[in-house]
């Protein structure tokens, strides 16, 4: 004998001694309910929508560890009120993650300009060096030849090398200074 309007324990009842046709009766029933308790928690309709779809895939499968029909109400509303919980928790993580990415890219580069500005710094102030300190400079640094190295190609003992190369670390210093 089927009621006018089946009590959830008898839809579930039925439902699991093999009737499919109770199901449909009992999500039209209560899906939008759970849709509203998951936008309740979750303020965001389609990921409120999505939880509550995955809430059925849950509560079809764990039906038959039901102990008490009656208790479906609750009991799929804590299953509801858990995963919103959850969902909420995942998107805050994310919402987190991608924070600290926009962080770490704009940390990236204002480090990249900051080293943009100090090398065309560097560079302007090379040019304003002597002839024979730009040498120096650009023997020992950019082509990377040791003391030994510059001091045979320029015909020149290593002390001065040493010297030539200590001045002109000075001079740049002080003309960075004055242009910063």
């Amino acid at each position: 004998m089927i009621e006018k309007d089946p009590s959830d324990k008898y839809l579930i009842e039925q439902y699991l001694s093999g009737d499919t046709s109770s199901l449909p009766i009992l999500v039209k029933r209560w899906h939008k309910i759970f849709c509203e308790k998951a936008y309740w928690i979750l303020r965001d309709k389609d990921l409120a929508k999505d939880v509550a779809q995955e809430c059925w895939i849950i509560i079809i499968h764990r039906l038959s560890a039901l102990k008490k029909a009656d208790s479906f109400k609750s009991w799929a509303l804590r299953i509801i009120y858990t995963k919103s919980i959850d969902a909420y928790k995942r998107r805050s993580r994310e919402l987190q993650a991608i924070n600290k990415i926009d962080k770490k890219d704009y940390a990236e580069v204002d480090e990249k300009e900051h080293q943009a500005a100090l090398k065309s710094k560097l560079l302007n102030a090379i040019q304003d060096l002597s002839k024979e300190k730009q040498d120096i400079i650009r023997l020992f640094y950019v082509e990377e030849y040791s003391l030994q190295e510059i001091s045979f190609f320029l015909k020149i003992p290593i002390g001065t090398v040493k010297s030539r190369l200590f001045k002109a670390r000075e001079k740049l210093k002080s003309i960075i200074k004055l242009k910063s």
